[in-house]
């Protein structure tokens, strides 16, 4: 748990979860480590308070069920999204329990699941089914990254066959985006910092790679592109990045902004002239309802994509705060998940 911000995470027994009502407690196989974890323990994020346990990238067993649950029994493998919806607000009631205006984010608002039990409430609406063929560390990198770049992708990116797809920073949701819009038949150009993460992209079928690093890394992905990108999407979330996105795209171009934006890059500047005169399009795009979710396992059940190929190291949660203390640097390549709970 989170003691104080940016302190090594505590790893202590604490009391034991119980479901709401309407929820459940899930028995927690693995978690992903994610960069918004990072914001969590660097005290970007507001929290209710501290301590508090982070994590939200979750695949476990029910083990407790509340006596308004219908859909759900004990010993059911599931996932979560992190964003979860109450069903009552208008967003929920329009479909978009990922932007409820009752926020519920397991890591954020409430404990997460960098423990061996969360509880999750409104489990009817949120819980999704994993197959049993799917590995819980797999199902893991699954449950934020991997349907929030689809999300992005397919619904507000909109790529279709043969559009070159821009992917600025290929950390977790980057390499999905790589990876799924490769699948749909994009072609993928790849802009990062870190020649490892850009070889990464390249063997998850990105046609293109540029240096970040460089000058004007946008004017790079406009040559290589012969014109821009048709959809750009920044997974970063840095002013530098979502400014490079937005100059890459060619005209009537889509921005997906994803990668979360805080701290001094909470309000960046944005080149609205060259939105205007290219009549560009900008859009916000923030994890994925549980409704959607049958897309993306239906795809990974087709074979197209796999989000085990993320997963390049598994951690025990004693091994978690070194992690989330080098996140920050950017040098890591791929997605680490804890699976062992036990020291």
């Amino acid at each position: 748990m989170i003691e104080e911000f940016n302190r090594p995470l505590v790893v202590a027994d604490v009391e034991e979860p119980s479901p709401a009502r309407d929820g459940v407690v899930i028995q927690v196989e693995a978690t992903g480590i994610c960069l918004s974890d990072w914001h969590t323990w660097a005290g970007h994020e507001m929290l209710p308070g501290l301590p508090h346990v982070p994590g939200h990238e979750m695949a476990g067993i029910v083990a407790e069920v509340g006596p308004e649950v219908r859909l759900w029994s004990r010993g059911d493998r599931v996932t979560v999204p992190f964003s979860i919806g109450c069903g009552v607000c208008d967003s929920c009631r329009a479909g978009d329990l990922n932007t409820c205006d009752r926020v519920f984010a397991p890591g954020f608002t409430h404990w997460g699941s960098f423990a061996e039990r969360v509880a999750i409430d409104h489990a009817d609406l949120n819980l999704v089914r994993v197959p049993e063929d799917l590995d819980p560390v797999h199902a893991a990198a699954l449950g934020c990254r991997f349907v929030t770049s689809y999300r992005a992708v397919v619904d507000k990116g909109r790529v279709r066959q043969g559009e070159w797809l821009a992917v600025h920073g290929c950390g977790g949701v980057g390499l999905s985006a790589v990876m799924i819009g490769s699948a749909l038949g994009a072609r993928v150009v790849a802009i990062d910092i870190n020649e490892g993460a850009l070889e990464m992209a390249r063997e998850l079928g990105a046609e293109e790679t540029v240096d970040g690093r460089m000058d004007r890394p946008a004017r790079a992905v406009i040559e290589v592109t012969g014109g821009g990108a048709h959809v750009s999407i920044d997974a970063v979330g840095r002013s530098v990045t979502s400014s490079n996105s937005i100059r890459s795209l060619r005209k009537h171009g889509r921005h997906v902004q994803v990668g979360l934006m805080l701290g001094d890059d909470a309000d960046p500047p944005i080149p609205m002239q060259r939105v205007i005169m290219m009549e560009l399009e900008i859009h916000g795009s923030r994890g994925m309802p549980a409704t959607d979710y049958p897309r993306v396992l239906d795809l990974i059940s087709s074979g197209a994509v796999d989000p085990g190929r993320l997963v390049t190291r598994t951690v025990s949660l004693d091994e978690a705060s070194s992690v989330l203390e080098h996140m920050g640097e950017f040098a890591g390549v791929g997605v680490s998940v804890i699976d062992r709970f036990a020291p």
